[in-house]
């Protein structure tokens, strides 16, 4: 197959004048070399396209491919990871991951925690906040958690993030309203211990990879996956894998993350984060079906490599997923979706 890449590379926009935490999401160059190897050494032939602008003029100018392995974040607005999706929807080529739907939900957590409640998974309960004066109506008990409603990546999450009165909720999301001009999420306090879970496969195909237990050293800053935990994880986070076989919380999180994955329709690969109750009750946090694909630090492949499985077979996994979705068309040369 001719396969597109769609990507953001994070030195693109630095260039540009866009900030550090602005640019947290994307991709560096060593991630799309070893996609792009990835492709080749399982028969295909790569095309480095780029992110949605890129796209565009590419379409423009005629090129076409039979399938896109689509990793571009997206920049500006809760929608940005529909973008690339969406465009490829209008000329019925089909890519790896989800759809628009579903990318936009999922990047809203504040709809996704509504779509997974409703499907019975348990999440904890929840206020969205769109305006300083929304905090007064917030009925949670102490201690709470606030964060940007439709960012990744920890962006907005830092050692203020855990609330312990109104007062302070209240400086909090002002602050997260003015500097991410979008509404804030604030949650429960889950105080047990934090999971991520990966999956690939779609709908009823659908199956757990492995999970991650997320445990923060003594370095990090307490109580949350933050920015800087993140952005420097090799020094503040380590990522023992755990099994379920062994461990009846793990088991509780995977059976959860399984049932958001598929109540929230989610394809072809990514990962699910959980964290439990005082009662070792995993709860559904957030959803990431856009799952970061660096082979060495992103969380899917390290979910790989701890159960013993090579990138190159979680590629193929993906492409094969989203190659089902290829259908003839009357235009030859011109795949359309399912």
């Amino acid at each position: 197959m001719h396969i597109g890449l769609t990507y953001d590379l994070r030195a693109e926009y630095l260039a540009e004048g866009y900030s550090e935490e602005e640019t947290a999401e994307f991709d560096r160059p060593s991630t799309i070399d070893a996609l792009e190897s990835a492709v080749e050494e399982l028969g295909h032939r790569p095309d480095r396209i780029g992110h949605a602008r890129q796209l565009i003029a590419r379409l423009a100018r005629g090129d076409r491919w039979d399938l896109v392995l689509n990793i571009a974040e997206g920049l500006g607005g809760a929608g940005r990871e529909s973008q690339v999706p969406a465009i490829l929807d209008v000329y019925r080529i089909p890519y790896t991951f989800s759809d628009p739907v579903v990318t936009a939900v999922c990047l809203h957590k504040g709809l996704t925690k509504l779509v997974v409640r409703a499907a019975g998974v348990p999440t904890a309960d929840f206020a969205v906040i769109e305006r300083p004066e929304d905090v007064a109506r917030v009925a949670l008990a102490y201690p709470v958690f606030a964060k940007p409603i439709a960012e990744g990546t920890g962006k907005g999450v830092d050692a203020t993030s855990k609330v312990r009165d109104a007062a302070t909720l209240a400086v909090v999301c002002r602050d997260l309203l003015g500097r991410f001009e979008q509404g804030v999420l604030v949650e429960r306090f889950l105080p047990g211990r934090e999971f991520t879970v990966g999956i690939w496969g779609t709908g009823a195909e659908a199956e757990v990879v492995g999970t991650l237990e997320i445990v923060l050293r003594p370095e990090a800053e307490a109580d949350a996956y933050s920015y800087v935990n993140k952005e420097h994880c090799e020094e503040l986070v380590d990522y023992p894998p755990v099994d379920a076989d062994h461990d009846p919380e793990v088991r509780r999180a995977e059976a959860v993350a399984l049932d958001a994955w598929r109540a929230l329709g989610c394809r072809d690969a990514g990962r699910v984060d959980l964290r439990s109750d005082d009662a070792g009750q995993p709860h559904f946090m957030e959803v990431n079906p856009l799952a970061g694909l660096h082979p060495e630090h992103s969380d899917l492949p390290m979910i790989c490599t701890a159960r013993g499985i090579p990138y190159l077979e979680l590629i193929g996994r993906i492409l094969r997923s989203a190659a089902t979705r290829i259908r003839p068309t009357r235009n030859p040369g011109i795949p359309r979706i399912a």
